[in-house]
């Protein structure tokens, strides 16, 4: 046990090597666009996620400065092969932790819930919840 406590903010702060909750959810965004045959742009993704085109374009070139994307001014936005493989992992983290809440909770929609906390799961931890999930088959859907 430790007695580090932080704020959620010092967390981040002390792993600053990881996305941020806003860079996953921009890089998560994309790969749903692309997986549904469609074309990231950034009117696309400020539509989708809720914020100005203005606040997509800046968090897009920052993950563009950060190897994650590739960005023309005004056109397309394609995923890096870093991009791909984050974006890839965020939505199968998303996955378990809604299939999770699902069983948990005896619903069938939980998205709200799991963007709210997956973002602050570990790997280890979302691989022991799809272990759990798949332990299990009559109970999660």
């Amino acid at each position: 046990m430790t007695d580090d406590f932080y704020t959620q903010r010092g967390y981040e702060a002390r792993d600053s090597a990881a996305l941020t909750v806003g860079m996953e959810d921009y890089l998560e965004m994309m790969c749903r666009i692309e997986q549904s045959g469609g074309e990231v742009r950034v009117r696309e993704l400020a539509s989708r996620l809720h914020v100005s085109p203005s606040s997509a374009s800046k968090m897009v070139s920052h993950l563009a400065s950060l190897g994650y994307v590739n960005a023309e001014r005004y056109g397309l936005i394609g995923l890096t092969e870093t991009g791909r493989d984050a974006g890839a992992y965020l939505l199968y983290r998303h996955d378990v932790v809604e299939r999770f809440l699902r069983a948990v909770n005896g619903s069938r929609d939980e998205t709200v819930q799991a963007e709210r906390i997956e973002h602050f799961l570990d790997r280890r931890t979302v691989h022991n919840l799809e272990r759990l999930t798949r332990a299990l088959p009559g109970v999660f859907f």
